[in-house]
């Protein structure tokens, strides 16, 4: 039996924050301890059961020094009492600050992101925010990465200042049984009327002008239910747009696989992904899907004759065009490609391999 340390910066509901718990989950239904370090309290995610939780930091601005120094003594209290961790897993931007100035072995980190894009919106946000992820990014320079789909490895073994230790894909997990299982509850709240989804943070990157634009040159297309994190704002973007009455938006759901389930289709608009894992959500609940083809991940994941329902990025036209098509018609999606691919127990394996002899 491996013990595997898995490094998360809070519970927060947002995709890396869940990538964590999944990883957790299925390394732990492999049948190996897996220990979850959480550095700040609060959120909306329930860590998975059989997992030991550890939570790092208190309420106090420490500095980065210190904060490695109180991460690394918390992980080397522990070891003396289970024994070394075979593998240590750090998972979003903000652990791998910190843990870069640790000395794990062996450690990898995940790139949920494109980097490149993300860095390019925050160069013009302004020099403030560029260099503000320019400092997390520099975290990554001569380590072992992990990234989410293999247009990121593409794009970071292109990337001449990283100079990467290595670079490898491995799909996010999916605890497929459970995705099904939950998309079968009955919510009272879902609504009773055809609908069309989109779910996502209220950011740049996903792009709502350009899904309400796309929605409103569909007049007579079923209503747009968005969960998201921030569904005044949401709704404030759609009035601008004149769809705001066609929109539901019923905030965060800890069970949005119902939701997913009973849409007629989902639509993702963004300009960029790292993977896009509410397509893959989509597919295993049996919701037809129309994507931007934008970097990365959507074009990995609707392969085949599901390619025929991705459309250019910044073009609402097109978006409208293949969206209507698609409810013309539904696809039938239940074997797509991908879902074999990102079964937790295939990803678990793939992870368990990285462990030190």
């Amino acid at each position: 039996m491996k013990k595997i340390a898995i490094f998360c910066p809070n519970l927060l509901a947002n995709g890396t924050n869940k990538v964590a718990l999944s990883q957790a989950q299925v390394i732990q239904e492999a049948g190996h301890e897996v220990h979850l370090f959480i550095f700040n309290k609060g959120g909306d995610f329930n860590p998975p059961d059989n997992v030991t939780i550890h939570y790092v930091f208190d309420d106090k601005k420490w500095s980065l020094k210190k904060q490695q120094k109180i991460l690394q003594l918390k992980v080397r209290e522990q070891e003396k009492l289970t024994g070394k961790f075979s593998l240590y897993l750090s998972n979003s931007t903000d652990c791998d600050i910190i843990v870069s100035g640790c000395d794990f072995d062996p450690c990898y980190y995940f790139c949920h992101c494109a980097l490149k894009q993300e860095l390019l919106m925050e160069l013009k946000r302004g020099p403030v925010h560029f260099f503000r992820r320019w400092k997390k990014a520099k975290a990554l320079i001569g380590k072992n990465i992990i990234t989410v789909s293999n247009g990121i490895t593409q794009e970071l073994e292109n990337t001449a200042w990283l100079k990467p230790k290595s670079v490898q894909t491995i799909y996010n997990p999916f605890n497929i049984k459970e995705i099904i299982e939950k998309s079968q509850v009955n919510i009272a709240d879902i609504p009773s009327e055809p609908y069309i989804i989109h779910i996502g943070r209220i950011t740049r990157q996903k792009r709502l002008d350009i899904l309400f634009q796309a929605f409103k040159l569909m007049p007579n297309a079923p209503k747009l239910v968005l969960l998201t994190n921030r569904p005044k704002r949401a709704l404030k973007l759609a009035s601008k747009y004149g769809v705001a009455d066609r929109i539901i938006t019923p905030g965060f759901q800890a069970n949005p696989y119902a939701w997913i389930a009973q849409a007629q289709m989902m639509l993702l608009s963004s300009d960029f992904e790292g993977f896009g894992m509410v397509l893959v959500e989509a597919l295993i609940c049996n919701t037809p899907v129309v994507s931007t083809d934008c970097p990365h991940g959507p074009n990995e994941i609707l392969t085949g004759e599901l390619s025929h329902y991705l459309v250019p990025p910044r073009d609402p036209a097109k978006l409208a065009e293949k969206a209507l098509y698609c409810l013309a018609s539904l696809p039938k999606v239940d074997q797509a490609d991908i879902i074999e691919k990102v079964k937790g127990d295939y990803i678990a394996k793939q992870y368990l391999s990285l462990c030190k002899k």
